[in-house]
């Protein structure tokens, strides 16, 4: 258990580094190939100005949320150096590779309610960075496409909401925003 800021802070930089290490060679999809590592960053940031999440398990967690899923990082690996609760939540937030594209997508609209207050609110922050990207950084995706995407994450935050009214009414916004700038 951290005990004191330092503490807390001295994890999350460790954390970061950690994620940047990993992700090191990894770039987000789309044109401009912004470093994969601003995604974790940015979910980090919205969690805790946009939630009020101080929560270092957390804020440990966004930062590396994607480590197991995308990179080749082992359970053991973050439980050693971050803990069972850090392990925990980032496996509780990663799709499960062996199923195709599709079921990945289905699981994640299913299993929402049934996740963690924890996972819940940084699966929202999660979203709320993928939907934004839509606009900020998009994909070489069809307009169809990118709507599509942004409907299915509607669908999988329905399953989250109720934990955090001030991270959902962010998401809210940040849809509307996104749709927006789609249609016009």
């Amino acid at each position: 258990m951290l005990t004191s800021q330092t503490e807390v802070l001295a994890q999350v930089f460790k954390a970061l580094d950690f994620a940047a290490d990993k992700h090191k060679k990894q770039k987000r999809k789309g044109k401009n190939e912004i470093p994969f590592i601003n995604h974790p960053i940015m979910v980090a940031q919205v969690l805790t100005e946009h939630g009020d999440i101080d929560d270092p398990v957390i804020l440990i967690g966004a930062i590396l949320h994607d480590v197991i899923e995308d990179t080749e990082t082992s359970n053991e690996e973050i439980a050693g150096m971050f803990g069972q609760e850090v392990v925990d939540l980032v496996l509780e937030v990663s799709d499960d590779k062996s199923l195709c594209k599709a079921d990945r997508k289905e699981q994640q609209v299913i299993t929402a309610p049934t996740r963690s207050d924890r996972a819940k609110n940084l699966k929202i922050a999660d979203k709320i960075c993928n939907v934004l990207d839509m606009v900020r950084f998009p994909p070489d995706w069809s307009l169809n496409r990118k709507i599509e995407y942004v409907d299915w994450s509607e669908a999988v935050v329905q399953g989250l909401r109720g934990v955090n009214p001030k991270l959902e009414k962010h998401f809210d916004e940040t849809v509307a925003y996104v749709r927006n700038r789609l249609q016009s």
